[in-house]
């Protein structure tokens, strides 16, 4: 008769999954910055960049906020999101090293070395930027929350529609530069109203997205 998992087994069946996990979002991330034109040390610095500049917000400005309307839940995912930072009345806006600087400076790049004409980035960051804007919503508390298929996807097809030869590319920058205007800069009149102490430009809430946006993309181009 065949004895269930014990404990031990349990554990390593979920490093085994771990493992395997992490080995397929690797070759995954090497395809896309592959395609990006990107070779393996430059792949390594932008991706270690961008995780480590996450956690690096550079103030901007401080406004005036409202108390959320409603006691928020405190999950332990939350209490790490804001960043243990109390709201005492004002929210400081803030710009994301890894969220918002780097994918700003890597999509300048791409638009300068891969020939992209302005008109395509223009019109495909525009499109991207509205679904963005239409997909997101205000979270109190929090900050922006959206669904983070939609992006990836929206960016890809307009790219791919736009320009198939330069699909990868623009796909990362439509989608990236799409999140960071529709979903954070053109909420910014709900700000004040979200009750959060902390609204990063590209930070939590929208960094996965922005991150993810941008692998996605250019491998669905």
């Amino acid at each position: 008769m065949r004895k269930r998992f014990s404990p031990a087994h349990f554990i390593v069946f979920l490093l085994a999954i771990g493992f395997l996990l992490a080995f397929i979002q690797v070759g995954l991330l090497t395809i896309a910055f592959d395609k990006l034109g990107l070779s393996a040390s430059s792949a390594f610095t932008l991706l270690f960049a961008s995780l480590l500049g996450s956690g690096i917000n550079l103030p901007l400005f401080t406004i005036k906020a409202e108390a959320p309307m409603k006691e928020l839940p405190t999950t332990m995912w939350q209490m790490l999101r804001q960043q243990h930072l109390v709201f005492e009345g004002k929210t400081t806006i803030a710009v994301n090293l890894g969220g918002c600087l780097i994918p700003l400076i890597f999509s300048t790049y791409l638009y300068l070395n891969t020939g992209i004409s302005f008109l395509e980035v223009i019109s495909s960051v525009i499109v991207v930027a509205m679904i963005s804007y239409m997909v997101s919503r205000p979270i109190q508390g929090l900050g922006i929350g959206m669904p983070i298929i939609i992006a990836p996807v929206s960016a890809a097809i307009i790219a791919s529609l736009i320009s198939s030869g330069h699909s990868a590319p623009l796909a990362y920058i439509a989608g990236t530069m799409g999140v960071l205007i529709g979903a954070d800069l053109m909420h910014m009149k709900d700000i004040s109203k979200m009750g959060t102490p902390l609204a990063s430009i590209g930070g939590a809430g929208t960094f996965d997205g922005i991150f993810l946006t941008g692998i996605v993309a250019v491998l669905l181009a």
